[in-house]
Parts: structure tokens; C-alpha cells; sequence
């Protein structure tokens, strides 16, 4: 028989869950020493009265499969609100099987149902995932560098002269 797989909106009771799984992500990406999030963390984030970021699960027979934590971004050039994937995640006992698959599909329906004109996210230039996603229709966008402040330099800049 084969297993019966769903995606739904994150609830309070998946934040354990969520929780291991950015853990299990972060480990991947060579990063576990920098998570600093926790459950309560979580659950002020993704479920106060209103949420400015969100999450799904992918479910394989009722298991915890994968989840994908994103939030709305804007283009001044579009005018427009986009959906930004911060975390995709599938656990690997379930890759392969479509769920990666099946989590963009739902935010794909999201910013079609939304009027949202783009789906954007991360990838690490090693991941193995890129391949995968290119087979979706994404492109990377090397002309784009990020850049971020943190720590000591976001207090260094905050201060007034």
C-alpha cells in the first residue's frame, strides 16, 4: 500500500517537531552551534494573534516528514508582497518520495491563491538540493549577494553619532 502523505499549516502541538527539525537542518548545513531558537521562541513567533511568520508540516503516515517556515517579503520594483521560504526541510528517510516536492507545491498554490507574484528562498552553493529545484523551474540568482549585520557590528551600527 502506499503511504499516505499531506501537508498542513504548523499547529502549536508540531513545535517539537519543528524544533528537532531546524536542529536536523542546521546540522546539515554545518551549523548547529549557531540555533539558538527554542520551543517557547517558536511558539511566540509562529502563533500569536498575528503571525508574521508561518509553518507547514509534511506528514508521511502520520509521521513528521519535513516542514517548510516562511513569511511574506516585498519588492518595491513589483509592488508587491513575495513568499519567502526561510527553512525547507525533509528528513532523509523521506527523500526522494516527493515531499520536498509536495511543500513547494503548497506554497506555490499559496502565492497563487494570495496574488503573490514570486517564491524565493536560499540555498547553500553545495547543496545537493539545487539540482532538485531546478527541476521545479527555479533559477539561482547569482548576480545577488547577500550581506547581513549581526552581534557587535548590529550594535556598532545602531549607535548614534
Amino acid at each position: 500500500m502506499s503511504p499516505t502523505t499531506t501537508v498542513r499549516p504548523a499547529t502549536p502541538d508540531d513545535v517539537p517537531e519543528l524544533l528537532a527539525m531546524i536542529r536536523e537542518l542546521a546540522e546539515f548545513e554545518r551549523a548547529l552551534h549557531e540555533v539558538q531558537a527554542t520551543e517557547e521562541h517558536l511558539h511566540r513567533t509562529l502563533f500569536p494573534e498575528h503571525p508574521a511568520v508561518f509553518a507547514h508540516v509534511v506528514e508521511v503516515d502520520g509521521a513528521v516528514a519535513g516542514m517548510a517556515i516562511w513569511f511574506l517579503s516585498y519588492s518595491t520594483w513589483l509592488g508587491a508582497h513575495n513568499l519567502y521560504l526561510e527553512d525547507l526541510f525533509v528528513r532523509p528517510e523521506f527523500r526522494g518520495g516527493g515531499t520536498g516536492r509536495l511543500l513547494l507545491q503548497t506554497l506555490a498554490e499559496i502565492c497563487l491563491e494570495r496574488g503573490l507574484p514570486r517564491l524565493e528562498w536560499w540555498v547553500l552553493d553545495w547543496n545537493p538540493a539545487r539540482g532538485f529545484y531546478e527541476t521545479l523551474g527555479a533559477r539561482a540568482l547569482t548576480e545577488w549577494i547577500p550581506y547581513r549585520v549581526d552581534g557587535e557590528a548590529l550594535v556598532r551600527l545602531a549607535e548614534p553619532r
